[in-house]
Order: C-alpha cells, then sequence, then structure tokens
C-alpha cells in the first residue's frame, strides 16, 4: 500500500467528520445505516461526508487486517539500515527496492543513527537468514544494517487518535 504525500489541513474536518472517522476507524464495513445511528446524521448526510472524507484523500483506503499467523510470518524484525550515501539517486533506488519486497511491512526514513526502521516479518530465523543474505544486504546503497527480533508485540493498532 502506498502512502499518500497530499498535505491534509486538519481544519478541514470538523467534529461531526472526526465522530466519523473514529467509528469507521474501528469498523470499516459498518453499514451506512449503523453508522449513521452511531454519529446521529441521517444516513444521506453521513454518506455525503463519508464520501467526501474518501474523495478529499482523508480516508484513504478500506482495508482487513489479517492475523499474520494464517500466512505463516508470525516473527516480526525491525531492521535499521544505513546508507553509504545520501545522494538523492541511493535514496530513490533504495526505496524503488524496499517496496518490491513482500516481507517488508513497513518502510520509515529515520533521523538519528541510522537512515531508514524496517518492518519485516518472516516465518522464522532460517528464513530471516534468506531473506537478510538474498535481499537486505543487497538493496541498492545499504552499507550497514543492524536487526532485532520482536517477542511479542505489546501493543498494535491502526487507529489515528482523533482529538473531538
Amino acid at each position: 500500500m502506498a502512502i499518500s504525500q497530499n498535505i491534509i489541513d486538519e481544519s478541514s474536518i470538523d467534529r461531526m467528520d472526526r465522530k466519523l472517522l473514529n467509528v469507521l476507524q474501528k469498523d470499516g464495513r459498518i453499514t451506512n445505516a449503523n453508522l449513521s445511528d452511531c454519529v446521529g446524521l441521517s444516513p444521506a448526510a453521513c454518506h455525503q461526508r463519508v464520501k467526501r472524507l474518501q474523495n478529499d484523500g482523508i480516508i484513504q483506503i478500506y482495508t482487513a487486517i489479517l492475523d499474520r499467523r494464517i500466512s505463516g510470518c508470525s516473527q516480526s524484525a525491525f531492521v535499521h539500515i544505513t546508507l553509504s550515501s545520501q545522494d538523492h539517486d541511493t535514496i530513490e533506488a533504495f526505496e524503488a527496492e524496499v517496496v518490491k519486497c513482500a516481507n517488508i511491512i513497513e518502510c520509515h526514513l529515520m533521523t538519528g543513527d541510522y537512515d531508514y526502521l524496517l518492518h519485516v516479518i518472516v516465518r522464522d530465523a532460517t528464513e530471516y537468514e534468506q531473506l537478510h543474505r538474498n535481499v537486505l544486504t543487497s538493496l541498492p546503497g545499504v552499507d550497514h544494517l543492524t536487526s532485532s527480533f520482536a517477542l511479542r508485540a505489546v501493543c498494535r493498532t491502526t487507529e489515528i487518535p482523533l482529538k473531538m
């Protein structure tokens, strides 16, 4: 999933929009009738607002969040990447290759001691070793990488806190 780089003005959404968004973050499959009941709007007004939020790019996508065990990829690793250069071509080449790897479920450009933080999911240490050897160390511009395995997730959410 590509991440939108559009700048959204927080003042473009009001209290009712925030109520709608909070409900939709918990249940993206809720019917318009139930959504309108939850927020106290008519179904027509509710539908119109949701469509506007979608068209404005505030609601970017609806998706199903799966239990990772269904894929067999229940192990998470976090990989700190340092590039050999910060020039535009190196960064562009690195990012273009990262998005091609299905095991990399998040990639963040960072400040601080390393350039990128990758969230990787794998079946086990053997699969990670292969990914490390065949993919991660071969990414364009990689100078150094450090990996850490997560023992367990303490909290994980896709909900963005919205102030009412």
